[in-house]
C-alpha cells in the first residue's frame, strides 16, 4: 500500500497514495496509524486527497482508529476528502466523530499547531 507519514509541528500527517481504500489493503493502513499511536503520537491527520472510493470496511477501520487515538487522549481528523467519500462518511454517521477539513492547512491549524 502507498502510505507515508510526516510531521507538521505536533501533528502526524498520514498521506494515503491510493485512489481506492478498500478491505485488502486496510491492514497496512491501520498498522501505520496504530504504530504512530504506540509511538506516542496523539494528533493524527489522515490526508485522503487522492482517495475517490472507500468501502464499508474502510469506514469501520476509520472508526476503530478513531477509538484508538481517542482512548490514547488524542485526535484523529481527515483532510482532502472527496465528495463521494464524504457521502459515505455522512451516510454511516462517521463524520459525527471524525472531523473533516477541506484542506490540510485548515486541518493542521484545527489541532492548535
Amino acid at each position: 500500500m502507498n502510505v507515508r507519514t510526516e510531521q507538521s509541528g505536533g501533528v502526524s500527517i498520514v498521506r494515503v497514495g491510493e485512489t481506492r481504500l478498500m478491505y485488502p489493503i486496510l491492514s497496512d493502513f491501520s498498522s501505520v496509524i496504530s504504530g504512530l499511536v504506540a509511538g506516542g503520537k496523539r494528533e493524527i491527520l489522515i490526508d485522503l486527497s487522492p482517495v475517490t472510493y472507500v468501502d464499508s470496511a474502510t469506514i469501520g477501520c476509520l472508526m476503530d482508529l478513531y477509538r484508538q487515538v481517542h482512548n490514547a487522549g488524542g485526535h484523529l481528523k481527515l483532510s482532502g476528502v472527496q465528495k463521494r467519500v464524504e457521502t459515505m462518511l455522512t451516510m454511516t454517521g462517521a463524520q459525527n466523530f471524525i472531523e473533516i477539513h477541506a484542506d490540510e492547512p485548515a486541518a493542521v491549524k484545527s489541532f492548535g499547531a
